[in-house]
């Protein structure tokens, strides 16, 4: 498989057909940094963690803030859930792309059985001008095979219009926990490998923490010293033939967000897709942020 000299997959890699290979070429080379690389400004939070993560900021809790930013940041795409797309993007169609989500679930039931309904449809996003769909997967949930079949009918329709799927591939349940938990190395190079068997066309990622204690409960092939650059480039190979993007989780200090995205894109993620980090800050601080990763990824464009 030709790839680059980092171990960044292409778009050519990817084997797609036309209509996703054109919606990508888009995401990759006609918006955000254009030049190979995904830049995503995610905005489900509202569903997933309910208002508290707006609160530090009380700008972002009105959506036009982050898709205002989203469009004088130059972002690859802005992701959304169904109401936020119906509502707001409308008046921004066109200034940048859309990934609509087709899934999601509150926090207020425990994660011991984590699922996420589906919200949407692949038609909703050809109705509203989406570029790609995204999609929640809880591997190695106790309601693992029921989120398989339900992903297998997003996969499929997905297929049948020619749209990209984003997968957030996190690992979830009590089986992932007792092995040393869901950021550990071993949870998402488990994910990684299991949503591109499924199909995922890009894979949204968590940067695996190094916890040597924990790596004791995992398999004995993780059982070693890793150093972060060795667990990223890890996860990235096991994503194969997909693209993959890196969350950027909790704000967290510029400096130190700023060196997640870099080792990132050194480990050859295709992207980030940062939300918190960002639009929890106030506009101008959001806009120096994004302009500092577009520098960024400017070194790894291809």
């Amino acid at each position: 498989m030709a790839i680059s000299q980092i171990g960044r997959r292409l778009l050519n890699d990817l084997n797609l057909s036309p209509g996703k290979k054109t919606r990508l070429y888009r995401l990759l080379y006609q918006a955000g940094p254009a030049n190979g690389t995904l830049l995503i400004l995610p905005i489900d939070q509202g569903l997933e963690h309910g208002p508290r993560d707006f609160m530090d900021n009380p700008d972002s809790a009105d959506p036009d803030f982050q898709f205002q930013l989203a469009v004088e940041g130059r972002y690859s795409a802005i992701a959304c859930q169904i109401g936020l797309a119906s509502k707001y993007y409308p008046r921004y169609a066109g200034q940048v792309p859309l990934i609509l989500k087709l899934n999601g679930k509150t926090e207020i039931p425990s994660d011991r059985v984590p699922i996420s309904p589906l919200v949407a449809s692949v038609k909703d996003a050809v109705r509203l001008g989406a570029d790609a769909v995204g999609y929640t997967l809880y591997v190695g949930s106790p309601d693992q095979d029921r989120d398989f079949r339900q992903f297998m009918s997003v996969r499929e329709e997905a297929e049948a219009y020619g749209m990209p799927v984003v997968v957030w591939a996190y690992p979830r349940g009590e089986a992932i926990e007792a092995k040393g938990g869901r950021d550990t190395i071993y949870a998402v190079d488990y994910a990684s490998r299991v949503a591109q068997e499924l199909g995922a066309d890009v894979i949204k990622l968590n940067v695996p923490k190094i916890d040597p204690d924990k790596l004791e409960k995992a398999p004995k092939a993780y059982q070693r010293p890793w150093t972060e650059a060795e667990a990223l480039r890890q996860v990235v190979q096991s994503a194969g033939r997909s693209l993959v993007i890196f969350a950027g989780g909790e704000k967290g200090s510029y400096e130190a967000t700023m060196a997640k995205a870099r080792a990132c894109m050194e480990a050859g993620a295709t992207g980030l897709i940062f939300g918190r980090n960002v639009w929890q800050r106030p506009h101008a601080e959001a806009l120096a942020m994004t302009q500092d990763i577009h520098r960024l990824l400017k070194e790894f464009g291809r």
